[in-house]
């Protein structure tokens, strides 16, 4: 069985532009540890492309040269692949696009949906949709159209994207930008954290709550690694919140991640990430079961089989700075 993982900075998105450091970081990690995992599993092809400045990551990976279309390549190999795997930045509507490439080329496709991928990437639009659904979540405005009484700890961050490298903190609404595209969000204390979560037809199932390590020094916001398993889910309050936002957002599917912040009054959605993230990378020592075990019967009949009951993790630290 033929599973082409095709992560966007690594598989050559960027060749003709410079490989941000950040980034590539991060895309390695997931690829990598993917990658191993789907190499455990008996009866496994790994199909691989990556951009040319970077070692080939296996015999038979296919590079990405320097003017060459990517997307051309990766919709090759995904029509001669049985599953497909895309991952990549939300922002500029690149994981969409990459998600709709993939499933047109008729392969079983381990993605969230277009629309679910478009919604959670506006950060207006899926604040909306988590107060249509009683969702805590951190309110979130237009720059140019914040309310009248709101001031304080401010945030910034793009409209389109998720992630916290663009985010920005300001002392209160005078000292905010003056540009669009961006949005305000008050800045909210307490603990930062990601839920691993796996979205099934079946269900919704809490892999594991885990504990981001976010820098913020002068203002800037700057991620810089997760204790995976780092929190336990004692109440089973964080469980919950992965089960009504993945009913808020019909077509979110596979390992996705929820960023909330925890407060004294209970978690507070952030984010959610339409797909795997950094965390992904110590899921499977956390757990100590491959998250990938479903695969082959994804792959021979269309449906994930049923999942097991899981150990509770053991905290794993991932650094990505």
């Amino acid at each position: 069985m033929r599973v082409f993982i095709c992560e966007y900075v690594t598989s050559g998105g960027m060749r003709d532009k410079p490989l941000p450091e950040a980034a590539l970081a991060e895309g390695r990690l997931i690829r990598d540890a993917i990658v191993t995992d789907l190499q455990e599993l008996v009866g496994i092809n790994v199909v691989l492309a990556y951009d040319d400045r970077l070692p080939p990551p296996n015999e038979e990976a296919v590079p990405v040269r320097k003017g060459a279309d990517p997307w051309i390549t990766w919709s090759g190999l995904a029509q001669d692949a049985d599953v497909v795997w895309p991952i990549a930045p939300e922002a500029g509507g690149l994981l969409a696009r990459l998600a709709r490439l993939m499933r047109e080329g008729g392969a079983r496709t381990l993605a969230s949906s277009s629309e679910a991928i478009i919604l959670t990437s506006n950060r207006l639009a899926l604040a909306r949709r988590l107060a249509e659904y009683g969702i805590p979540h951190v309110p979130t405005y237009p720059i140019d159209a914040l309310p009248s009484g709101i001031d304080g700890d401010l945030v910034t961050r793009p409209e389109e994207g998720t992630g916290w490298s663009a985010a920005r903190a300001w002392p209160n609404r005078a000292a905010l930008p003056r540009s669009g595209g961006l949005v305000v969000q008050p800045f909210l204390n307490g603990n930062l954290a990601s839920l691993s979560v796996l979205v099934r037809p079946d269900g919704v199932t809490l892999l594991a709550a885990n504990r981001l390590s976010i820098s913020h020094l002068v203002g800037v916001f700057a991620f810089e690694g997760v204790q995976v398993g780092g929190i336990a889910d004692e109440d089973g309050r964080l469980a919950e919140t992965a089960r009504r936002v993945a009913e808020a957002i019909p077509g979110l599917s596979g390992i996705v991640c929820i960023d909330v912040i925890l407060t004294p009054e209970g978690p507070v959605v952030a984010e959610v990430n339409p797909r795997v993230t950094a965390s992904y990378a110590g899921l499977h020592a956390a757990l100590g079961v491959n998250p990938l075990a479903f695969v082959p019967e994804l792959i021979r009949e269309g449906v994930p089989p049923s999942m097991p009951r899981l150990p509770r993790p053991t905290p794993v630290e991932v650094k990505i700075r």
